[in-house]
């Protein structure tokens, strides 16, 4: 069957007014996420069920990553904290001895029909029950989290099938990113991330906050359950790919005379069988020993407490005062991206419950003042704030907070204030600098340099110049396909080329007009025939979208396209 070719005049059009896709983006922030069309590409947990199935998580290869984001590379400390990640010690025990039981609570709060008769809960069910580890661990991560989402789901009379939603989007890893530009326990997008008041700044991202993520995932779910007359299964299908993709899908069928409900419905491949996996893992949690697993017993009781600091506090200093580990403080507060809280707020920080007291008390004997380092600079020729800012970790708005200053300006000789870190970079193995560091310091095959980004340029560009994929270069760097490139950040990129090529200013580059574009597939489509419509690589087509190139694409599934329009048709 011939496929209608997208007109190229239709495709400038679209750009020209502005249109970065050709279909409505999630990423949109003027639109309601209830009313969304497009998939979200969590970071979910197929590295993690890889590492398990290639018997990755064994002690003897310990160090090995099961989640770039915090992978344990070359430094002690990282590989410390990737050992708290996956083993909390407080809450997990091995013998319940009559204490009271998460899982029990658990299942009191189950809502979801577990005896659905589908094939796709029927494979993910197998997968879990050939692999006892996984659940033993996505368990150990969550120990942390898992009471106060409990809690929160009671709170609002939602399934207690929620409360493990994390680990079908992230695993439980709190710094879990995916390419789609998702980040946190609940994987949220900038966008929808706004939308429900999770606010980014260079101090913090609250999509990775445990109190506010979870907070605005339970919101947008109790939205989307009443959007969707109480179906819990159209709700957590239109929480992975929007409400209007849903509302769609529907429609199709009622026009068709055909059923309504989510497992009757052409949905995205992902949003197929996300639903499948909430409900396998359900059936596991209420009934493991019928699938041969063993949980190790959670105390019904909560792991951390929240403790109001009343202004910006150094996490070594809190880290200190509570008498933990820093890597413990990140994992309980992974919202920070530096060394320190937020200086605009929240002020407050998680603390392991029975630390909770002592650091209350501990803090209040150190004066606001006294909670961060102070490091006395004097202005030199050439300097700015935005130089000082960089060079000291901190930001210009800070310091024109700190030292009373009603704008940019500042004069050589003058005398300012700065928060200081009061350890060593790599006393803050978890910050967002040392997870990028260790990231491109990893070692891989072939040969890696370092790119300092240009203006103009595109993952797209550097790929294609450096002969690998777009999903490449972000995946090495932290980063997603989506994200800006910022000129002046430095790059690692591999290459399996003795002599990557490099661009130049009489380069076809120059020239290239490469455009983010949405394309939605139709029937009869495969990756191969848009690749050839498109002029692009099969590869770069499953690099951009997540995608498995021995399954079928779905009709009206939505691709992104890094297109040279100079070469579409």
């Amino acid at each position: 069957m011939l496929v209608k070719r997208l007109p190229l005049l239709f495709i400038l059009g679209a750009l020209a007014g502005g249109c970065s896709s050709l279909y409505l983006s999630k990423d949109s922030a003027s639109q309601s996420p209830l009313e969304s069309e497009e998939v979200t590409l969590a970071a979910g947990d197929e590295e993690l069920k890889e590492s398990v199935e290639t018997g990755k998580d064994s002690d003897a290869v310990r160090n090995e990553p099961l989640d770039d984001a915090i992978a344990p590379e070359l430094k002690a400390a990282a590989r410390d904290a990737r050992e708290k990640l996956d083993n909390p010690e407080q809450n997990i025990t091995a013998d319940a001895a009559g204490e009271a039981d998460m899982w029990d609570r658990l299942r009191a709060g189950f809502m979801l029909d577990h005896d659905v008769d589908d094939k796709r809960v029927e494979d993910q069910l197998n997968w879990y029950a050939r692999h006892p580890n996984y659940i033993n661990r996505v368990v150990e991560r969550g120990s942390r989290y898992l009471y106060h989402i409990v809690n929160e789901t009671e709170k609002r009379g939602l399934p207690a099938e929620f409360a493990l939603l994390p680990v079908v989007e992230s695993a439980f890893d709190p710094f879990a990113y995916s390419h789609g530009r998702a980040a946190g326990l609940w994987q949220f997008i900038p966008s929808t991330g706004k939308y429900f008041g999770l606010t980014q700044s260079w101090w913090h991202d609250d999509r990775r906050d445990v109190i506010a993520a979870t907070d605005a995932a339970l919101t947008y779910l109790d939205r989307l359950t009443n959007r969707f007359g109480g179906d819990y299964t159209l709700a957590l299908a239109a929480y992975n790919s929007g409400g209007g993709t849903v509302s769609i899908a529907m429609r199709r069928n009622r026009n068709s005379n055909k059923p309504e409900d989510f497992w009757s419905l052409q949905l995205p491949q992902e949003t197929r069988h996300y639903v499948p996996k909430l409900i396998a893992l359900a059936k596991i949690f209420d009934d493991p020993e019928a699938y041969g697993i063993e949980l190790p017993t959670l105390k019904d009781e909560p792991y951390f407490d929240i403790v109001e600091t009343g202004g910006q506090l150094d996490l070594a200093q809190a880290a200190e005062l509570a008498s933990v580990d820093i890597d413990e403080i990140y994992l309980l507060n992974p919202s920070y991206n530096r060394w320190a809280t937020s200086p605009e707020g929240p002020h407050r920080l998680l603390v392991p419950h029975q630390n909770a007291e002592s650091f209350r008390t501990a803090l209040a004997n150190i004066p606001p003042e006294k909670r961060v380092s102070w490091r006395n600079y004097v202005v030199k020729s050439g300097d700015s704030l935005n130089t000082i800012s960089r060079k000291f970790s901190t930001t210009p708005a800070v310091l024109q907070q700190v030292n009373n200053l009603n704008g940019d300006l500042i004069r050589i000789g003058q005398r300012l204030m700065i928060p200081s870190a009061s350890k060593k970079s790599d006393a803050y193995a978890l910050s967002a600098s040392q997870r990028l560091e260790r990231k491109q310091d990893k070692k891989r095959s072939g040969s890696k340099l370092r790119y300092t980004v240009r203006r103009g340029d595109t993952f797209w560009d550097i790929a294609r110049e450096h002969r690998v994929s777009v999903r490449q270069v972000a995946a090495w760097n932290g980063m997603a396909p989506g994200d800006p490139l910022i000129p002046g950040k430095e790059l690692v990129i591999g290459s399996n080329t003795a002599q990557p090529t490099i661009a130049s200013a009489g380069s076809t580059r120059g020239k290239a007009m490469v455009r983010k574009v949405g394309y939605r597939v139709r029937k009869g489509d495969s990756l191969a025939l848009i690749a050839n419509r498109f002029s692009v690589n099969v590869r770069d087509i499953a690099s951009w979208n997540d995608l498995n190139t021995s399954r079928y694409l779905q009709p009206g599934q939505s691709l992104v396209l890094y297109v040279d329009i100079r070469n579409s048709p």
